[in-house]
């Protein structure tokens, strides 16, 4: 029997932009921070598209969340995740850095998708709250995500080349998320 190598085979890997970045939470007086490669670790290869849409918006939220905090600190159980969005790498990011999927404090609600704003748009929203401060990051439209890779993703029966290519839009966008600062990818409301 012959493996079809092409449907498996990811692009070679390339270097991660802004590899210093780091999203900063508390646990019992202990400052944690992780990097995108943390997050791409405890994930797997599969998607970093979705791994770097819940790094930016982390990266986003965070900071606001801190500001309008009593300590200026976030408490990583004390973090509550809703949003349309249900791909796994974004799942697993905030799994790992807030640990709400384990803690039932991770939402997944297609209610929350905004169509008003496009196929492409309309499932990147995270609502991030801590306490009683809640912030919703919302994907600006600078092309951060492309049509061809909606499109794409949707497609059933995808051929190997389909799937070969795939794998090369999900880094390309990992790449404009991560080049850009989280502001520059993800407007805040609230």
């Amino acid at each position: 029997m012959t493996k079809n190598l092409a449907a498996t085979e990811r692009p070679a890997p390339t270097p991660i932009p802004n590899p210093e970045r780091a999203l900063q939470v508390w646990e019992d007086g202990v400052q944690l921070n992780f990097t995108f490669a943390d997050c791409m670790s405890y994930h797997g290869p599969g998607y970093p598209g979705g791994v770097s849409h819940a790094f930016a918006a982390l990266g986003r939220a965070l900071p606001e969340l801190a500001a309008r905090t009593a300590g200026g600190r976030v408490e990583r159980r004390e973090i509550r995740v809703r949003t349309p969005f249900s791909g796994p790498g974004a799942r697993d990011t905030f799994e790992l850095v807030t640990r709400a999927v384990t803690g039932e404090r991770f939402e997944v609600l297609p209610e929350l998708a905004r169509p008003e704003r496009g196929n492409t748009l309309a499932r990147y929203v995270f609502e991030v709250s801590a306490g009683e401060v809640t912030v919703t990051c919302v994907l600006r439209d600078e092309n951060i995500v492309a049509d061809e890779f909606i499109e794409l993703t949707a497609k059933p029966g995808k051929s190997a080349a389909e799937l070969a290519h795939l794998e090369v839009l999900k880094i390309e966008m990992r790449d404009r998320i991560l080049g850009l600062d989280p502001a520059m990818v993800y407007d805040l409301e609230g």
